[in-house]
């Protein structure tokens, strides 16, 4: 039946009252997204008014500092899915590190590995707060360099010393030492963080992670997020989830050349070594006036080579480099997918080993060096050292864990 004019207009109205009202009580009730950085001026479930002043004690706080504040020298490397595990031929038959996808979480990493400048610095902070004989463990030992049937024991004297290798690797840190450095830095750069936003200095460190304002702490890198972050797949991704081919080493192509031109994706000079490494038996940086030699016989500054694709420099060469993992054959096949790390000798004890070579005091370090041969510089290759131990050829460089999450 067809309404009259003036009851169908009274029908209309009403049906848009009902609307408004609802729309509004809808308004009323909900805030909206949230997010750390963006957190309303009240709680979504409660109705309660947030203080965002720290020393306010008389309401529930909230910061709104939604973003990590990152270290110096710190490349982000942004996680995701990877094969990892060596891609190269066994020469060595070792068969440590078969090939196996796992996710790794973002995480930040030094650009460099860790100086002689560096390593003093750190050095100069400790003779404040440790004795003598403390801090006779904690210098480099320099005797590395010493050799019965060589004459390089003139670097014991200025590799560390000489300002003119300020900016060379550290070398004759032990992964112990190395450690030591990650936590003094942690502590150091937190305390000029603090004294940069003029806070006060007594804040726990469970306070500063509240207020948003803390520096995660700094450490050795995991084996896998070093292996991931030395390869930089991101640099052959294409179209989505696509990646366009492999990688042996930390750049493009099956050899230790600059493949490109300088008028492609990559600059530089064709033909350029991209690592300082040996060559072959007795060649450690070719002849003499070869511009497309490494040219370097000891190591060489950190910022010479071209960096990868995650921004980092000598991710193959130069220097090995000390992660955190326990060594232990079958790691690969006993950690997780999921930001695998061996941090014992759990599900893989040394005594199935029948040798005192293999406990948890044994640590991985990767990426080859300036001594060594090209089949090293695959970022699947790993060898094994004593924690307390230190060579003229093994450095470190630092990690962080990724906090949080922009927009989140």
């Amino acid at each position: 039946m067809r309404l009259p004019n003036t009851w169908r207009s009274w029908a209309i109205a009403l049906t848009l009252v009902t609307a408004t009202v609802l729309s509004s009580c809808q308004k009323n009730n909900t805030y909206g997204r949230r997010t750390a950085g963006a957190p309303g001026k009240r709680s979504a479930t409660t109705g309660a008014g947030f203080s965002f002043d720290a020393d306010d004690s008389t309401q529930f706080f909230v910061a709104k500092k939604a973003e990590q504040i990152p270290g110096p020298n710190l490349k982000l490397i942004q996680g995701g899915r990877a094969v990892l595990g060596s891609q190269e031929e066994d020469v060595m038959a070792f068969r440590d590190n078969l090939e196996r996808t796992v996710s790794i979480s973002t995480f930040w990493m030094d650009e460099t590995e860790m100086t002689n400048n560096d390593y003093k610095e750190f050095l100069y902070a400790m003779k404040k707060k440790v004795s003598l004989d403390s801090m006779k463990k904690l210098e480099p030992s320099e005797k590395v360099w010493r050799g019965a049937m060589t004459f390089n024991d003139v670097y014991e004297s200025y590799y560390f010393r000489f300002p003119g290798f300020n900016f060379y690797p550290v070398a004759g840190v032990s992964w112990s030492q190395a450690n030591a450095y990650a936590k003094w830095r942690t502590e150091y750069v937190q305390k000029i963080e603090v004294e940069r936003q003029g806070l006060d200095s007594a804040l726990t460190r469970s306070q500063l992670i509240e207020r948003g304002i803390v520096i995660a702490e700094f450490r050795l890198p995991t084996e896998s997020e070093w292996e991931y972050a030395a390869k930089a797949m991101i640099g052959t991704q294409y179209l989505d989830e696509n990646q366009e081919y492999g990688r042996i080493y930390p750049w493009d192509g099956r050899g230790v050349r600059n493949p490109y031109d300088g008028r492609g994706k990559k600059a530089g000079k064709q033909g350029d070594f991209l690592a300082n490494f040996k060559r072959g038996r007795g060649d450690y940086a070719g002849i003499a006036g070869d511009e497309t030699n490494d040219g370097e016989i000891i190591p060489a500054n950190v910022y010479d080579m071209a960096p990868n694709d995650f921004g980092l420099y000598n991710m193959a060469g130069n220097m090995n480099e000390w992660v955190y993992d326990v060594y232990r054959p079958l790691s690969f096949q006993d950690t997780d997918d999921l930001n695998p790390l061996r941090k014992d000798g759990v599900y893989d004890e040394k005594n199935t080993y029948g040798t005192s070579l293999l406990n948890d005091s044994i640590r991985v370090y990767k990426g080859g060096s300036w001594r060594d041969v090209t089949y090293w510089l695959a970022p699947g290759t790993r060898r094994f050292m004593h924690q307390d131990s230190s060579t003229n050829h093994i450095g470190f460089r630092c990690a962080m864990v990724s906090i949080g999450a922009r927009g989140k």
